[in-house]
């Protein structure tokens, strides 16, 4: 199912009003958006629209900035890649924080954020090209990884998930030990969430995954009707151009 930007269910009352009026624009609403980020870090579910609402906010008062928000978003961003979630909130960011570069190529100093947000951007980049073997041991060779999440409840869960429903798209089986890396779950784990979080089978060596309207091979025919007229004009055309 497509990720939706400006639906959540979990939204609560206050912040739909918030959204849909000029309090939005509202420098004084920053503290409210940012409870409500730290909200979804500990409910597990994740409102794009309202977290892009208080970049926005930020980028036109960076001195409102509270970087353990920003670092926030864009891991609960992750949470639902492929979604352009990440690249939409990176896009956000004031160029002060980006540590990229400006349009000029002058350097921006380097900051605590800014080698959040670097290695953040490295985690995406390897989810979005289906690199989760090396995803996870990223994720494992420096604390620092670890700190930037810690807010986020369930965090590798919510990944794991991702995956999953990116790999069910592809495939019909998979090798159980392939899977066990894109998924780092060994063993029982590795077993229990197959079955139950995804519901599918295990044999012998092999994951079986049910056929879907994505996995599923379709013979595709295409063809190209031409009429009788449409070669006669092309053969007129051809004795008299130039010689």
């Amino acid at each position: 199912m497509p990720y939706s930007f400006d639906k959540c269910p979990e939204r609560p009352a206050s912040i739909e009003t918030i959204l849909n009026g000029l309090d939005r624009y509202n420098p004084e609403t920053t503290t409210v958006f940012q409870e409500y980020v730290n909200q979804q870090c500990e409910e597990k579910f994740f409102d794009s629209y309202a977290c892009l609402a208080l970049l926005k906010l930020y980028q036109f008062n960076p001195h409102l900035i509270h970087p353990e928000t920003i670092t926030n978003i864009l891991v609960k961003s992750l949470t639902v890649f492929p979604s352009p979630a990440f690249s939409l909130a990176l896009a956000l960011l004031p160029p002060s924080t980006i540590p990229f570069g400006n349009a000029s190529g002058a350097a921006i100093p380097t900051t605590e954020l800014t080698e959040s947000i670097q290695k953040l951007t490295r985690l995406s980049t390897l989810l979005e090209s289906a690199q989760y073997d090396v995803f996870w041991s990223t994720l494992d060779s420096d604390d620092v990884y670890a700190d930037l999440y810690s807010d986020v409840a369930g965090f590798e869960d919510l990944i794991r998930i991702r995956i999953a429903g990116e790999v069910g798209k592809a495939f019909r089986e998979v090798d159980l030990q392939v899977l066990s890396a894109w998924l780092d779950l060994r063993g029982e784990s590795l077993s229990k969430f197959v079955q139950t979080a995804c519901g599918w089978s295990v044999s012998g060596n092999k994951v079986m995954i049910p056929s879907n309207s994505e996995n599923e091979a379709r013979a595709e025919i295409k063809g190209e009707r031409v009429g009788v007229e449409q070669f006669g004009r092309v053969f007129r055309r051809g004795m008299e151009a130039p010689a």
